[in-house]
């Protein structure tokens, strides 16, 4: 076997072996891609939150009341 068909045996493994890198990197891309499109419909915004936290410290707040205001303390 020749310096030439070693050379050109090498040239193409190499060449292979970057394509399918390239090839799974644009395919990880795509995925993270296909994620970040969900993000909205998976997590809460910090004004939703805001609000949830206030009604919820409003709801124990009248709980505390209620209970420091039982007779058989």
């Amino acid at each position: 076997m020749d310096y030439q068909v070693m050379f050109n045996i090498t040239v193409v493994a190499v060449a292979f072996f970057g394509g399918w890198m390239v090839n799974r990197v644009f395919v990880l891309l795509d995925r993270l891609e296909e994620d970040m499109k969900l993000v909205p419909e998976k997590y809460i915004a910090k004004d939703d939150y805001r609000e949830d936290i206030r009604e919820i410290k409003e709801m124990l707040g009248a709980i505390f009341k209620r209970l420091e205001n039982k007779a058989d303390k």
